[in-house]
């Protein structure tokens, strides 16, 4: 999934964009305050939800298209997600990435995720 289709699928989902630093953009649910990251670089578009949904990432990737990749993501510029020690002598902001194969994918685990979060 392209990131042009993921940007255009996030905003007919109603989620707002509140920063873009460098290669990454912080958004929020709609009707929430749950922040969520995407990351763009070259051909490669992950989204980054907060570590403590680990425990239904496997309920995310049961999602037809939803693809997770099994390490945690790291970058400095994800100020609402905790910090852990990874490589440096510093510790970075960290979370759950995810890739998609359309917008179909994208939609469900956003409406997924949005259920999660209202319990």
């Amino acid at each position: 999934m392209s990131s042009v289709d993921l940007t255009s699928t996030l905003k007919d989902l109603n989620c707002r964009s509140n920063f873009n630093i460098q290669n990454v953009t912080e958004y929020m649910l709609p009707h929430t305050k749950e922040a969520f990251y995407v990351h763009q670089q070259s051909q490669r578009t992950r989204l980054i939800i907060r570590p403590a949904f680990e425990i239904f990432s496997a309920e995310l990737c049961l999602i037809d298209g939803v693809h997770s990749e099994y390490e945690y993501y790291h970058n400095n510029q994800m100020t609402r997600f905790p910090k852990r020690q990874h490589k440096g002598v510093e510790p970075v902001h960290y979370g759950l990435a995810f890739s998609f194969d359309d917008a179909k994918a994208l939609s469900s685990f956003i409406e997924k995720l949005i259920s999660i979060v209202n319990g």
